[in-house]
């Protein structure tokens, strides 16, 4: 599933594209995403995108009628196209521009989303309840261990939780953890708050290099441009079971928490 590196690297690469451009025409082709496409996207076109910005792992088109909401789901992707290019299997929307370009949505599982939101769309159902942005103000350390008092979920569950933070799916989640050196067993509400501090700086330090490196290349992504991220290439104990540990050389363990693998080095991570 594509995680916010992967979202916010797509947004950058689309920015130049839209950004002061005007929205010509709206194609719908697969109407049936995870939610129906509203007929009130069809607001876009003949609209100038003034704004793209980026919520948790949703895309926000803003224009003076409106905001559209993408999100790539599970597997979906968007590309810069010619306006004129034959769809392919999957292609599920065009937003077709002046440029003769047109933003291309293609999603073989359909789990992703196009929806729309007047007026504030912080206040959107989808995205009123979102914690904070992990890079931007108003999450640190302190946060989070006021958030994790009392709170018997794993420290790597709370974490992950949208409604704690956004955008620390379970690549980084395992990432950040190794780097902080705490076991993602532990109960949320044991872990101090120094230790938080070191958590929330290497959240911070793990997503801002998987997008300065364009992302984690999984097999469902690759970036707007067609090369894959080079992300992955880096990963300390993501998908590395009975692999030495980069520091102790101890093998990494996996486990399962909450229908998820987790990957851990029991001797850095205690």
């Amino acid at each position: 599933m594509p995680e916010l590196p992967e979202v916010e690297t797509t947004r950058r690469g689309i920015e130049p594209w839209l950004k002061e451009h005007t929205v010509k025409n709206v194609c719908i082709r697969q109407p049936q995403l995870r939610w129906p496409v509203p007929d009130a996207v069809g607001a876009l076109a003949g609209q100038v995108v003034h704004e793209l910005t980026r919520r948790g792992k949703y895309i926000l088109l803003h224009t003076d009628a409106g905001v559209g909401l993408i999100h790539l789901g599970m597997s979906g992707s968007l590309r810069i196209v010619e306006a004129d290019l034959a769809p392919r299997k999957h292609d599920h929307f065009d937003l077709v521009l002046d440029s003769g370009k047109a933003v291309r949505y293609h999603d073989p599982r359909r789990f992703g989303a196009f929806l729309w939101a007047e007026g504030d769309p912080l206040q959107h159902a989808l995205l009123r309840e979102l914690g904070p942005e992990p890079l931007e103000d108003g999450f640190d350390g302190d946060y989070l261990f006021e958030r994790s008092r009392n709170r018997s979920v794993s420290v790597k569950a709370f974490i992950m939780n949208a409604h704690i933070v956004v955008g620390v799916g379970n690549i980084y989640a395992n990432e950040a953890l190794f780097l902080a050196g705490i076991d993602p067993r532990l109960a949320a509400g044991g872990v101090s708050r120094e230790r938080y501090a070191k958590l929330a700086q290497t959240i911070r330090q793990i997503l801002t290099y998987a997008i300065e490196c364009g992302g984690t290349t999984l097999r469902d992504f690759v970036r707007e441009d067609g090369a894959p991220g080079y992300f992955k290439l880096e990963l300390k104990v993501y998908d590395r079971a009975k692999l030495p540990c980069v520091v102790c050389q101890n093998p990494i363990v996996q486990i399962t928490q909450g229908q998820r693998s987790t990957w851990f080095c029991p001797i850095c991570q205690t």
